[in-house]
């Protein structure tokens, strides 16, 4: 696992008192390819970590909708390049974590490629973990993140777990996810998603690692241990 040097001295040089009058929690960046094991990380280090103790976001959640199209139209969008994510939306949400107010975060139905018009209530705890593909790529979202990780998986492995996925999850053709990985998820992937790991403060390589999930976790429990010695 690559760790830059500057690693622990984010969690020990952590402004634990009030930022403009307030607390506010430590956000975590998890980026990676399609299928790069990601969301298993995410989801095993909220696991160790306690899910009364962070919040966690997928950036799939915040995909625009768009009910202005048909069923065909909307089949056509890249999802894999930025603008399919409303970025601004996202921004405010982890804004307003970070001056301890509430959200609400959209539901969005893959199968339509809409919303589905439900939110879904999150009120502010010590640590948010933002997973998705992109987070790494944009400029103004990278500079909401006190450590950033990148999942480094190899293309083929990737594919196969998209395949998995989409076929098992989603309800896709073998077809149609080969043919949407070879239109947007592969350029897609160069072109942002790979320059991205640049940013990483953490980089995992083969994605599922249980020395890495070991590490974010006790990376936040030790922030949440010296969060909870000088008061919240």
């Amino acid at each position: 696992m690559a760790v830059t040097l500057e690693l622990a001295d984010i969690i020990d040089n952590y402004q634990f008192g009030p930022v403009e009058g307030d607390w506010r929690p430590l956000f975590i960046a998890i980026a990676g390819g399609s299928g790069s094991g990601k969301t298993t990380i995410a989801r095993s280090v909220v696991d160790l970590v306690g899910r009364n103790k962070v919040i966690y976001l997928q950036q799939d959640a915040y995909y625009r909708d768009r009910n202005d199209l048909d069923v065909e139209q909307r089949a056509k969008i890249n999802y894999d390049h930025p603008d399919a994510i409303e970025m601004e939306l996202l921004l405010a949400h982890l804004d307003a974590l970070r001056n301890g107010q509430p959200i609400e975060r959209p539901v969005y139905d893959f199968g339509t490629h809409t919303r589905t018009g439900e939110t879904y209530t999150l009120v502010p705890e010590p640590v948010v973990i933002v997973e998705g593909i992109l987070v790494l790529a944009d400029p103004e979202l990278r500079t909401r993140f006190d450590v950033r990780v990148f999942i480094d998986t190899e293309s083929d492995i990737r594919l196969i777990r998209r395949l998995q996925r989409d076929i098992l999850e989603r309800g896709r053709t073998v077809e149609s996810v080969i043919d949407q990985y070879q239109k947007t998820v592969r350029p897609m992937h160069y072109q942002f998603v790979e320059p991205s790991k640049r940013y990483a403060d953490i980089i995992i390589p083969e994605g599922i690692n249980a020395g890495a999930i070991g590490t974010v976790s006790s990376m936040i429990k030790h922030f949440l241990d010296q969060s909870a010695e000088v008061g919240r």
